[in-house]
């Protein structure tokens, strides 16, 4: 059997002890801790003086799931012959931190890039086809040149990127575009 209270009683009296207790359960699941500051690390970094604008260049470096690319600040476009000196450089600490290495190897004599329209030149002292440098090692070259400052407004993905063996210009060279994602694909006919 239910009981239940006359009409005439009022719950008046109760409102600020129901209200008391429902702002106590509520406080206390809020998630405020009593626990002091906890320092959040450097102020932020890299924002642009407004008016300026930013220039980086990206170079390719292989990752542990592929070739990556890296951007790095410039204070000008950087040439593909520039873009690859600094690759050739290698990963700064920070990035090889991150897990990233190279697979260019050190190569017996200077690698040179000559940017066209629409087109980059790079002439290896080594050769492609023996396996001196491996497809990962050919990606970091090709999409190193074909982001950096190609003459003629193409997009990166379709800079034909020549790449000769040797050191010798080739009537027929190995003529590559980089992909999307870093990988690269022969140019056909």
């Amino acid at each position: 059997m239910t009981r239940r209270l006359p009409a005439s009683t009022s719950l008046a009296p109760f409102a600020p002890l129901v209200l008391s207790a429902l702002l106590a359960v509520t406080a206390a699941g809020c998630g405020v801790t009593s626990t002091a500051p906890a320092p959040a690390g450097a102020p932020a970094s890299g924002i642009q003086r407004p008016g300026t604008t930013a220039r980086t260049v990206q170079l390719y470096f292989a990752g542990p799931y592929g070739v990556r690319a890296v951007n790095r600040p410039t204070d000008r476009p950087l040439s593909p012959q520039q873009a690859l000196d600094l690759l050739l450089e290698g990963p700064t600490p920070a990035e090889r931190d991150r897990g990233l290495t190279t697979h260019v190897p050190p190569m017996a004599g200077r690698l040179t890039a000559t940017a066209g329209r629409g087109a980059v030149d790079i002439y290896v002292p080594s050769t492609v086809s023996s396996g001196d440098l491996d497809v990962t090692a050919i990606a970091q070259l090709a999409c190193t040149a074909a982001h950096a400052h190609v003459p003629g407004g193409r997009p990166a993905t379709q800079v034909d990127i020549r790449v000769h063996e040797n050191l010798t210009p080739s009537q027929a060279p190995w003529t590559i575009r980089c992909g999307p994602n870093g990988t690269v694909t022969p140019v056909t006919g």
